[in-house]
């Protein structure tokens, strides 16, 4: 499998390279399972995605004009419940949340009562059982750092759409880590983010071209 290592300065630039990437490097095959079958998926085979300053503003990105914005701020916002509460629309099969909203505190404790220097700060999404649903989550583990007096998060992704999924994760992401930091004491530090399922379905090709102002 091929690695890929991208390193970028905030969540946009972190997408527009993930872009040109997936769209110049990708794995092109048909899906026979999952989201989409039938379609054609571009994949990178595994990427290593770190990102310096995720903090900095905006945490969206701004696309050419006649492209549609793959996340808005507003989106983002009303995203974060399904990232930080147990709530749960009645279709929906899971959400972040209803694992991490149980974790976060417990993370905050442990850095606040027991210091920064440990390796169990790693909250888990999913179950044994996940394996059994038709779609199972895509963010699976949240890991954290606290190091130079700056809380890093270190995510992985099983699979992770680049168009529809990417800019709203990590944007929601973003804002849980800086909520997490400010309650440990600390500042707040990079993401760096695995997956080795990140791609761009067959329909979203031509906006990513013209987003990454590719020909």
């Amino acid at each position: 499998m091929q690695i890929t290592l991208i390193e970028a300065r905030d969540l946009p630039e972190a997408w527009f390279l993930c872009l040109r990437k997936t769209l110049t490097q990708g794995r092109e095959y048909t899906i026979e399972r999952g989201s989409n079958v039938g379609h054609r998926r571009k994949e990178l085979d595994f990427i290593v995605l770190q990102v310096k300053h995720p903090g900095r503003r905006p945490l969206t990105p701004d696309v050419p004009q006649g492209v549609p914005p793959p996340s808005s701020m507003e989106y983002v916002e009303n995203y974060l419940q399904y990232l930080m509460t147990s709530l749960k629309a009645d279709k929906e099969q899971y959400t972040y949340g209803e694992d991490l909203a149980q974790q976060i505190p417990e993370l905050i404790r442990i850095y606040k009562e027991g210091g920064h220097n440990t390796n169990q700060g790693f909250m888990a999404v999913g179950s044994r059982d996940s394996i059994k649903l038709s779609d199972p989550p895509c963010l699976r583990g949240v890991d954290t750092r606290v190091k130079d007096g700056k809380l890093h998060f270190i995510l992985y992704f099983r699979s992770w759409d680049l168009w529809a999924g990417f800019p709203s994760n990590l944007a929601g992401i973003q804002l849980m880590k800086e909520y997490v930091a400010g309650e440990i004491g600390v500042a707040d530090g990079e993401i760096i983010a695995l997956s080795k399922g990140l791609h761009l379905y067959d329909y979203t090709w031509e906006l990513a071209k013209a987003a990454a102002r590719m020909e």
